[in-house]
């Protein structure tokens, strides 16, 4: 045999052996050994109510979600999960117009059927860095800008690169993405060129935050949303009260190929944690250029905020103001929570400048070790725009 021949054999030989040593074989077996699986399901029915000419709503549907989490091999390891929403015993007589289903015949509820990748990424993580490739969960302090919106049966990610890096009290979180997968099944996902920018440091006197997060639908035509913010959360403790305090402000641009708009947000809270009962007075406001255009949190985990009847995940023109007192505890092994919120516009037209109220209580315990029984209400009275409207949820969950 010629040496030439032998030559390139050779070296991959040595190469092949290199890379396939025992020893590494062995740490790919070991990653490869501690994979997980996990599996969570969620059984809702919804009814909705609205002074309006739509039909009553309701929906009874069930969401499966499985996945597994490799072990960690050199700091790579990779998540893979997909997630199925059906109808439940034929309870389907709602409407999710984004998505193409009975637009326009019953009041809304955001639980379209589908079957989709719910997640699958690569990971890297070296010490205080981690590093996300491909579809995600993003969900940045406290939803209130980004969020999963995991109240939905159809979860909101995202489909990007994120890394985070963390060191002592500081932490850092960028993340460009370019679709967002939205509540509405595939439908109505966006592709997008956002990025979002996070940075926060604690100390004794609390946690300070500065973000931003720039926003752009992929779609040929010039747009943009651009917010910058900062926010402050901190608590103290006396022997018999805990005391908590939060602070946040924004600033956004919207461009648009017919007009430019500025709008400001702000959020004020202060509470107090007495044996076990906590009550919090939140004062929000997403402003309003002159009545012509309102602050927008388009990635945002909505129906956290501003009532859970959803009658803002617009913001209207004029602007929100939105001040809200709520009170929890704990009961039986569980926790519930009343909430009543008023609404008014923050820069009035005419003849919009009451924007109603809401009133909002949930019950929520677990049951034995896997099981999660709830039970939620929301009665919106409207003001000088929307219309009257009732929401009630029954879920049980399960995770394993």
């Amino acid at each position: 045999m010629k040496l030439t021949a032998m030559y390139p054999r050779t070296l991959l030989a040595v190469a092949l052996t290199g890379v396939f040593s025992p020893a590494m074989a062995a740490d790919w077996y070991d990653a490869m050994k501690e994979t997980t699986a996990t599996a969570a399901f969620n059984l809702r029915y919804e009814g909705v109510q609205q002074d309006n000419a739509l039909a009553d709503a309701d929906a009874l549907t069930l969401r499966t979600m499985v996945g597994i989490t490799s072990g960690s091999y050199k700091g790579f390891s990779f998540t893979a999960e997909m997630e199925d929403v059906r109808i439940a015993l034929g309870q389907g007589d709602y409407s999710v117009p984004p998505a193409g289903y009975q637009a326009g015949e019953y009041s809304v509820i955001a639980d379209p059927e589908t079957t989709e990748l719910h997640q699958g990424f690569v990971q890297y993580k070296n010490e205080g860095l981690t590093i996300k490739g491909g579809r995600q969960i993003i969900a940045l302090d406290g939803h209130r800008f980004v969020g999963h919106v995991g109240w939905r049966q159809d979860w909101q990610t995202f489909d990007g690169v994120t890394a985070k890096y963390t060191s002592g009290n500081m932490s850092a979180f960028y993340g460009y993405v370019t679709q967002r997968n939205r509540i509405f099944a595939e439908a109505a996902d966006l592709d997008s060129k956002d990025h979002l920018l996070n940075l926060s440091y604690s100390s004794d006197i609390g946690k300070f935050t500065a973000y931003a997060y720039l926003l752009e639908v992929d779609n040929g035509i010039d747009n943009g949303l651009d917010t910058y913010g900062i926010s402050y959360a901190g608590s103290t403790a006396t022997d018999s009260v805990k005391w908590i305090y939060n602070a946040e402000y924004a600033t956004q641009t919207s461009d648009t190929p017919a007009a430019s708009y500025d709008a400001d947000y702000y959020m004020l809270e202060g509470g107090a944690v007495v044996s076990g009962i906590t009550a919090k007075v939140t004062y929000e406001v997403l402003g309003s250029d002159n009545g012509m255009y309102g602050f927008s949190t388009p990635l945002a985990t909505l129906h956290k905020f501003n009532g859970w009847t959803d009658q803002f995940l617009a913001t209207p023109a004029q602007g929100l103001e939105d001040l809200a007192f709520t009170v929890s505890g704990g009961l039986a092994g569980g926790k519930w929570l009343a909430a009543y919120h008023a609404f008014d516009a923050n820069e009035a037209t005419e003849g919009v400048s009451d924007l109603g109220s809401e009133i909002n209580v949930q019950y929520v315990t677990k049951v034995a070790e896997h099981f999660t029984l709830g039970l939620k209400y929301g009665t919106y009275s409207a003001g000088d725009i929307k219309v009257d409207t009732d929401k009630v949820w029954v879920w049980i969950g399960a995770k394993f």
